[in-house]
């Protein structure tokens, strides 16, 4: 995988693959963002990317979606996945009231769903995804684009 690369999934399970290719990539090279900023509608499949990340860097851990807990973290031997669900907060007071930006000094990547929602407290620097449904006729098919932010 490369960055920028924009790629047509099918199935969830080739939308999990693209999370394990990300992982591995920044695994690889410690010059790229330990943050990774998703986008997409509901049910687009941003949990399944997580899921397939997830099972790079920390294996035994269950994912699930962090939508009433607001972070879950899943801790690996090396590193953690501190996995965020944005999608009900509605201003910065919130982020402060979970810690989020004291995740960013922890040994770990941070995966945030739902990042158009917190657009002002983006890092300088991150890994976009970005997940469309993009037919009409095939329910499982995804476009995924993949750019380094700076």
């Amino acid at each position: 995988m490369l960055i920028p690369s924009e790629i047509q999934t099918h199935s969830a399970e080739e939308t999990e693959a693209l999370g394990v290719a990300l992982a591995s990539l920044m695994l690889s090279d410690s010059a790229l963002p330990r943050f990774v900023a998703l986008y997409g509608d509901l049910g687009v499949g941003k949990t399944a990317f997580v899921r397939g990340f997830t099972s790079k860097i920390a294996p035994t851990s269950r994912v699930k979606s962090p939508t009433f807990a607001l972070v879950n973290e899943y801790k690996g031997e090396k590193l953690s996945v501190f996995h965020f669900d944005m999608y009900r907060i509605e201003d910065e007071d919130e982020l402060y009231s979970i810690g989020f930006y004291d995740y960013a000094d922890r040994r770990g990547i941070c995966l945030v769903e739902w990042s158009e929602n917190i657009e002002e407290s983006l890092p300088d620097s991150y890994i976009r995804v970005e997940i469309v449904k993009d037919s009409q006729t095939d329910v499982d098919s995804r476009k995924l684009t993949i750019s380094k932010v700076e």
